[in-house]
């Protein structure tokens, strides 16, 4: 686990590990090694032996965006990790603090131009994918927000929450529970429908917003050299857990849905996202030392 405790991987992986441990006989240990947008956590699995013992559970977006990102990089995401299987797809929740005066993106934009430099947008890490989303969108609007890096995206909610910064993009897996309780207001919603538990709220269909199915993409990764065998076996007592009626429906209710699909389906997915991801960084112009 590649992040801190509370945020959208670490909430996901301790609801489908008991399981995952029941269907393969095994005890599946949730590890957080958080740091350096997750770069610290696919490391670690990238050096372990390939024989599917060590598993990385990651936003795979993110993870798809580090190629572009990174000059240095320990690890190489197409050769090092090896697709096992997508877990869900959860729409980043665009939510603000509640001193901030407005409820829409235009009313931001209005605020921002009154008041230069005051705001800021919370992420999970610099070059995490909701760290890019937050940039393309605020430039759509015209919104100057900097950017502030937290260790994951349960750090970056409670930043907002507290007010040491103004708006977050993230998971709507770990950032409804704060707006549904008024600790932060939801403005919007990444993807193509609204989400079930917030109707009033917009999404970036609706709103034609840039990067439209920007969001947590979940999924599974194995070392470099595991068998396809194994990876195979892996993939479909994975694809059983997230087939459970009960998983479906806590996912659901979490913001989420399930994406399940095959090793290689989600490595297609995978070379997609590293070239969009890839333009999107490059029309950004950024660039960070790894």
């Amino acid at each position: 686990m590649p992040f801190a405790p509370g945020g959208t991987s670490d909430i996901l992986a301790r609801l489908i590990g008991p399981r995952l441990s029941q269907v393969l006989g095994q005890p599946v240990v949730v590890d957080n090694r958080p740091s350096a947008s997750g770069n610290v956590g696919a490391d670690f699995v990238a050096r372990q032996a390939g024989d599917g013992h060590t598993l990385l559970i990651a936003d795979a977006g993110t993870l798809a965006s580090v190629p572009a990102l990174f000059k240095r990089l320990s690890f190489n995401v197409k050769t090092d990790l090896v697709p096992v299987g997508m877990v869900s797809f959860s729409p980043y929740l665009v939510a603000i603090n509640p001193q901030v005066p407005a409820t829409s993106f235009a009313e931001l934009a209005a605020y921002d131009k009154a008041n230069p430099d005051k705001l800021n947008v919370a992420t999970s890490g610099v070059g995490a994918v909701n760290h890019l989303t937050a940039m393309v969108v605020g430039k759509h609007f015209g919104i100057k927000w900097s950017a502030v890096p937290y260790r994951g995206g349960a750090a970056a909610v409670r930043g907002v929450v507290s007010g040491e910064s103004n708006v977050i993009f993230n998971g709507a897996i770990a950032t409804l529970p704060f707006v549904t309780q008024g600790q932060l207001k939801g403005i919007a919603v990444s993807g193509e429908k609204r989400l079930e538990a917030l109707p009033n709220l917009p999404s970036f269909k609706e709103l034609n917003t840039p990067v439209q199915d920007a969001g947590s993409w979940q999924g599974i990764y194995a070392s470099k050299g595991t068998p396809p065998p194994v990876v195979s076996r892996l993939n479909e007592e994975l694809n059983k857990v997230l087939a459970q009626a009960d998983i479906v429906a806590k996912i659901r209710e979490l913001g989420s849905d399930v994406r399940a699909n095959s090793p290689a389906s989600f490595a297609a997915w995978m070379d997609k996202a590293m070239v969009e991801w890839g333009e999107v960084v490059k029309a950004e112009n950024i660039s960070l030392d790894g």
